[in-house]
Formats: structure tokens, sequence, C-alpha cells
């Protein structure tokens, strides 16, 4: 059902850097491989074992990291731009998650990253059919590396991630009741997760007045977009929110010049995204979403010396080949909200914690609040009278990085001074944050 290489990477990935010449070292025990989850559907993982001076990988947990888009490569961006050993340029990473923690990356839905489809009809086109996917691939992990079934098992996560590892979250929880999947699930973190589409699209317009990237009529312009948006959310018409959201963004970029949606704080002042003549929006959205995910930089290493390295895929395969098949596939899927399945995890008693960067856009914090904030779940009240707690900036002495609540099994992270991909913007607070969410601090 799997294939698998594994492999004390070091002198292998050593001779790679040796021969393209880029410094750095990656001296920690891996494992990779590919598991079949329906026919023609093929997913790739890539497993760092924890690599700690301190503790033993046995007695640390595992974390799994799941990219957004849909069509985002964790084994790529999360492993080389965010958590992993290395950055994309090779050299070690000071803020690595692997040295409090296993990592495995998986590459979902199906097509995305290192991960494949021989057909088009077995794309997934919904969250239910990616979680059934990762469930067997979770399944064969833990019967394959048996030495994890025991160890504390998080799911963490990233924009449209977030939406998926809820759903992944509690499937779980149930296959692990039935028996079917052996592992400790102790939790799911949801960052700037896509988990109320529509929360996040009314909110755009406010967010940006109140950090004074829009005016009067900007504001205006933004939310009248949004309530096409809603309207068609409260019509069930979803594949028409999707294409709506796509056109209010084109608002906001038309009225801020071309805001950064990941960090209101970043322009890049060379890559402005306008829709071109004839352009339709699935491509448009490609560009906006995926392609930050797959920069140039980052695919000629993944489709170089990493592939080189893993040596197990397929001729026919490209990293992100097939990413905007993904995002297609999924769109009709992609603005229904997953609030309830964040309700039934909270009631089921499963550890869930939401973390969001300060200066995201286009999963603003004003819009998890909402969402938090019309949660069934029973202890709400309660977390909501709490006051949160500051937490200093790891490397600025005397200076406030994140804020922070906790109330039984769901807690709040505010992070500072980061956007959507917190990891990148703020490495040593989402480290001592993981550290936190995992019970090691």
């Amino acid at each position: 059902m799997g294939r698998v290489e594994a492999a004390s990477s070091f002198l292998l990935l050593l001779a790679i850097i040796v021969s393209k010449g880029i410094p750095g070292t990656l001296a920690g025990k891996e494992a990779w491989g590919y598991v079949d989850v329906r026919d023609g559907a093929h997913m790739f993982w890539w497993l760092y074992y924890a690599d700690s001076q301190s503790a033993q990988h046995k007695d640390l947990p595992l974390v799994m990291w799941l990219q957004g888009g849909p069509g985002g490569s964790g084994s790529g961006f999360g492993n080389f731009e965010e958590i992993g050993p290395l950055t994309r340029d090779l050299e070690p990473r000071k803020t690595s998650w692997v040295q409090a923690a296993s990592v495995l990356f998986v590459d979902n839905p199906v097509g995305t990253g290192f991960s494949y489809t021989d057909m088009p009809d077995v794309y997934a086109t919904n969250v239910a059919t990616v979680a059934s996917d990762m469930l067997v691939l979770l399944k064969h992990f833990f019967t394959d590396k048996a030495e994890f079934q025991s160890i504390p098992f998080y799911i963490f996560s990233e924009s449209y991630g977030g939406k998926m590892a809820a759903a992944i979250s509690l499937e779980l929880t149930k296959a692990i009741a039935q028996g079917t999947v052996k592992c400790n699930f102790a939790g799911v973190a949801l960052g700037d997760s896509w988990i109320s589409p529509l929360d996040s699209v009314m909110t755009w317009g406010p967010y940006l007045y109140t950090t004074s990237l829009l005016d009067d009529a900007g504001l205006a312009d933004v939310n009248s977009a949004a309530e096409a948006v809603k309207k068609a959310m409260e019509q069930q018409q979803f594949a028409e929110a999707t294409e709506l959201w796509s056109v209010t963004e084109t608002v906001v970029e038309q009225n801020t010049n071309g805001v950064n949606f990941y960090n209101i704080l970043t322009q890049d002042s060379d890559d402005k995204l306008t829709s071109s003549a004839g352009e339709d929006y699935i491509s448009l959205q490609t560009r906006r979403h995926i392609r930050p995910l797959h920069s140039q930089s980052l695919s000629e290493l993944m489709n170089g010396p990493i592939r080189k390295k893993l040596g197990i895929i397929p001729q026919n395969v490209t990293w992100g080949g097939q990413a905007e098949e993904v995002f297609s596939y999924m769109a009709g899927d992609f603005m229904r909200p997953v609030v309830d399945i964040v309700d039934q995890l909270l009631t089921a008693g499963v550890n869930v914690t939401v973390y969001n960067g300060q200066l995201d856009l286009i999963v603003d914090t004003m819009g998890q609040e909402l969402w938090v904030k019309r949660l069934k779940w029973e202890g709400l009240s309660a977390f909501n009278k709490l006051k949160w707690t500051a937490l200093n900036d790891p490397t600025s002495r005397g200076m406030t990085g994140a804020f922070y609540k906790i109330y039984k099994n769901f807690a709040f992270y505010w992070i500072l001074k980061a956007g959507h991909m917190i990891p990148s913007d703020q490495g040593p607070m989402a480290l001592q944050m993981m550290k936190m969410i995992t019970q090691q601090e």
C-alpha cells in the first residue's frame, strides 16, 4: 500500500549540498514515502524525528503540519520556509520545531506538492474526502511506525489547512474510538485558519479601515462586495460565493494599492496581482494564494536537490505541478464553514487551539473572534470572561510577543507582529507557542 524510503540522511544530503556548493547540514533521522489513499491517488509524507539535545524522540510529541491553499505543500513551504530543520537556503533553522517534536509533513489534498493523481476524477472535492484520505495515510503511518502509537500526536495547521485539520481531527477521534487507528491523539491547533470564510470576508473592510488602509469610499466598496458573498452564502451557492470572494479580493487590491493579504505591513511592489482579460478566477486565485507557496527558488530546490535526495518521486511528477487542479476541484467546497466541526471536537473533549497573526488580512483575527463567540461549546461563557495573559517576546526582553487564554480544552493565542505565516514572521514566538500547546512549557 505504501512505498517508503527511510534514512539517517546526513551523508546523502551532505553529498547533495557539497555538489551544489550550498552550505548547511542535517544530521537528524528522517523517513518519507507514499501511501496510496485511493486508486490513482498517491499521498506523500515526510517525517523528521525530533532532534533534541535534552530528550530522545520517544519522549517528545509528534506534530503533523498541514499547509493551506488548498494546494500548498507542507513538504515544501512549511518545511523549508517555516518550521523544518533547514531553511530554503539549506541553512540550519534556529527556530525549527524539530528541536522540540518529531514533525510529519503531509502533502494534501492529493495532487499537492509531491502527492499526485493518475486521473482527474480522483482529486478531492470536499473536506470529507480530504479527511477520509488522511485517515488512510495515518492508519498506514501508525502501523508502519508503531513506535509513535503511544507518543502524543498533535495536528498543527495554517490557513485552509486548518479547515482540513478540523475535519481530519473529528474523523481521527472516531477512528481511535472504533479501534481502526492506533495513536495518542492529543489535540489540534488551527493557525490563521479558514474555519468560517464569511466571517473573514465580512471583516476585511473594517480591519483595513481601522489600520488606515481604506478610506471611506474604499470601505464602502469592500463592504458592498463582501455583502454579495454573504448573499450567495445565505442561498447556499458555495461555488458562486467562491467566485465572489475572488471579486472581493480584487476590490480590496484596487482600493489599497495592492495590500498583501498575508501581512498588511509587507508589500511586494513588483508583484501587483490584477486580473487580466480573459483570466478565470481559478487562475487568478492560484496566482494569489498558491504561487506565494511555490516561489521559483523553492520550486527549484524541491524539483532539484530535494527530489534527488528523496529518490522515490516518479519521473512524471513535478512538485507543485497539480496545485491549480487541487484548488479548482475544491472550489465548490471552499467557502463552506466548519464551525460546527470545531464545536463537535470541543464537545468530544479534544484539545483545540486557535492561533492568529495580528497582521493577517486573509484570515484576520477579527473574523476568527466572531466565529469563536458563536460556538455552542458549554465552556464558552467562562472562556469569554477570562482576561488574556501576556507572553514576552522570546527575542526582545520586556516586549510583548503574544497574548493567550485557556479554559479547559480550548485555547486562543493572539500572535503580535505576525501575518498569515506565523512561524515565518515570528519564529521564536511560534516555537514557544508550540511548546506550550504540546505541554512542554
